[in-house]
């Protein structure tokens, strides 16, 4: 088969989600899943310090803020390099 050959589906036809599911994709989709359970077990309230000002908010907040901005700069710099 070529490169240029899209695989089959056992039916014969052209493979709806043919490389869809990779498995670095699976992996990233267990780890994001596995991070949203951690991020919403925890629920207190806790104080955090923003160089001056205290801020107190549920942890889930902070962390999925958090995760949020590691998110947005991991993809940043991955298109950067992509370029």
């Amino acid at each position: 088969m070529s490169p240029k050959e899209k695989p089959r589906a056992s039916d014969g036809g052209t493979s709806r989600f043919g490389g869809a599911f990779t498995p670095g994709r699976i992996a990233m989709l267990v780890v994001a899943i596995i991070t949203l359970v951690f991020i919403f077990e925890n629920t207190r309230e806790v104080k955090i310090r923003l160089l001056i000002p205290e801020v107190t908010l549920p942890l889930y907040v902070a962390l999925l803020a958090t995760a949020l901005l590691g998110a947005a700069c991991g993809y940043y710099f991955a298109a950067r390099r992509r370029k």
